[in-house]
């Protein structure tokens, strides 16, 4: 391998499809009343704006954290940053990226979630993969709540 081909840092997008309009998704983010109802199963408190500093908990992760926002574009963009291990930063930090982009006449919305910043390391890989997995089991539950009002993660870590 080249040094211009070298692979110094991990990050990973997924992405899905769901049956509502962009406005109507991106809220399902931004506030925490609602991410708490399919994502956040120890709950989030504060609301995703540009400058401010949430916290969310995960029962399989126990302990609040802080989660920073960098930027906000209701209703089609959300960035945040938070702690991570194995990170390429010098701050530690991952920073994640949510697109929402309205399609089939903003009947549905394309969700595209975005994470980078760990090492390319053993670690680095591990920390990735898991908040890959995260990551795309939060579109899952967003789904069935956003469309049904089903909590796809109600029991499942406790």
């Amino acid at each position: 391998m080249n040094d211009a081909a070298k692979l110094d840092t991990l990050s990973f997008t997924v992405s899905g499809r769901i049956a509502r309009p962009v406005a109507e998704v991106y809220e399902a983010v931004a506030d925490p009343e609602q991410l708490s109802n399919y994502f956040t199963t120890g709950g989030a408190r504060g609301r995703l704006v540009p400058g401010a500093e949430v916290t969310w908990d995960f029962h399989d992760f126990p302990g609040a954290f802080p989660v920073r926002v960098v930027e906000a574009d209701p209703p089609r963009r959300i960035v945040i940053e938070w702690d991570g291990e194995a990170t390429a930063g010098a701050s530690g930090t991952t920073r994640t990226t949510f697109e929402f982009e309205p399609i089939d006449d903003d009947t549905r919305t394309l969700v595209t979630i975005t994470e980078a910043s760990w090492l390319a390391t053993p670690d680095g890989a591990k920390h990735a993969f898991g908040n890959c997995e995260g990551w795309t089991g939060m579109l899952a539950a967003m789904k069935a709540w956003v469309e049904h009002g089903i909590n796809l993660r109600e029991g499942f870590y406790r």
